[in-house]
């Protein structure tokens, strides 16, 4: 077969989409962890309980003013870590650690965080948030990209960075907080990046020259710009996990939290929110959808997971499911071609050269697009 006819064959194998099995496996995959996560999760006490964590304990969690994000700063605060809570609106933030400290009061020291502005919206918003932390020159010790957008039932919305607002917010702005954090990671090495992901990324699909889903290859709707986004996520994670040399002492996690009562069904139909209420019993209250990213972020048994996934050559990252056990992501989540493609046309996005991670390994400094980063 000549060059030009091997080229041909493998454009016209290009996958588009996901097959008709891998999507009522997906579907399967949703519709028993709604049914069934209360069974599977008997085993866990709620809230859960938390190891004790040193005052220089530092954890950063975006997005945490509602929801799963703010259980999980508030767990980490008061089991005694350094906690702090990079969000949109400090102002909300303010008030919740007032809140907190009440009703922490007699109980000890004082709750230990404090608030940065961070706005995943804007990526120059990420890179001066990264300078700005990089800057103390302190540990980092771990990193919980806990914030994320469903916009259900909304058009088609971009970005002003020009990415469609699923991909950038759940997807984009976490990669690039994460790559441009490693500095103060390694400082505060044994380390963690925790993404909370979902399973519905068992449904989505990511064409690496698409990733806006704006050619018109694919009909855009909310489920496939958020499931979408959630895959390119565990694939990008999958790939940092494999660029981080085990003695950077850097695990990579993501971890799902199950079917979840958060302001998500705000945007939802009045009829689909009835139906919502009306199943209360299988929903996760924000503080159950908590443990497993708390999990992932202070057990002590996830370093020496991620070191057995990366010596065996596992061509994921660890994942960790609702039931806080390391489990499997989706089929596609193991196409490693479409992994790296996803890395390097992230890469070009966020604005970094590919080999940014070896060149932060080694000290240098990287320069963004969006903002010079500073070591």
């Amino acid at each position: 077969m000549s060059k030009i006819e091997e080229v041909s064959s493998n454009l016209s194998n290009k996958k588009t989409g996901l097959g008709w099995i891998e999507w009522l496996r997906g579907c399967f995959s949703l519709m028993h962890e709604m049914l069934f996560q209360r069974i599977m999760t008997r085993h866990l006490e709620n809230p859960l309980p938390l190891p004790p964590l040193d005052r220089d304990f530092t954890c950063i969690v975006t997005g945490c003013t509602n929801g799963i994000g703010r259980e999980i700063a508030r767990q980490l605060a008061e089991a005694g870590a350094h906690v702090v809570m990079a969000v949109r609106n400090t102002t909300s933030a303010d008030e919740l650690i007032k809140k907190w400290q009440h009703d922490w009061s007699g109980k000890g020291l004082p709750l230990n965080i404090e608030v940065m502005e961070l706005n995943l919206l804007s990526l120059d918003s990420v890179a001066r948030f990264a300078e700005a932390w990089n800057a103390r020159s302190g540990p980092l010790n771990v990193l919980i990209n806990n914030a994320g957008i469903f916009s259900i039932g909304e058009p088609q919305k971009i970005s002003k960075d020009g990415f469609e607002e699923h991909m950038q917010v759940n997807h984009l702005a976490p990669a690039l907080l994460s790559i441009l954090l490693l500095p103060s990671l390694l400082r505060g090495s044994p380390s963690r990046i925790v993404n909370v992901s979902s399973t519905i990324h068992h449904v989505g699909f990511v064409d690496p020259e698409d990733m806006n889903v704006l050619t018109g290859k694919r009909k855009y709707t909310n489920l496939v710009g958020y499931s979408g986004s959630k895959l390119a996520q565990v694939m990008f994670s999958s790939v940092l996990h494999k660029r981080l040399p085990a003695e950077a002492g850097i695990s990579v996690v993501c971890a799902s939290p199950g079917v979840v009562q958060t302001n998500f069904a705000r945007d939802l139909s009045k009829i689909v929110q009835v139906g919502i209420r009306l199943f209360p019993y299988y929903k996760f209250s924000p503080e159950e959808g908590s443990r497993s990213a708390l999990f992932a972020a202070t057990d002590a048994q996830i370093p020496e997971c991620c070191k057995k996934l990366k010596s065996d050559e596992w061509p994921v990252c660890a994942f960790i499911s609702h039931e806080c056990r390391p489990t499997n992501p989706s089929e596609e989540a193991h196409n490693l071609e479409t992994s790296y493609n996803v890395w390097e046309k992230t890469m070009e996005m966020i604005g970094l050269p590919s080999d940014t991670v070896e060149k932060l390994l080694e000290g240098q400094q990287v320069e963004c697009r969006y903002r010079s980063h500073q070591d």
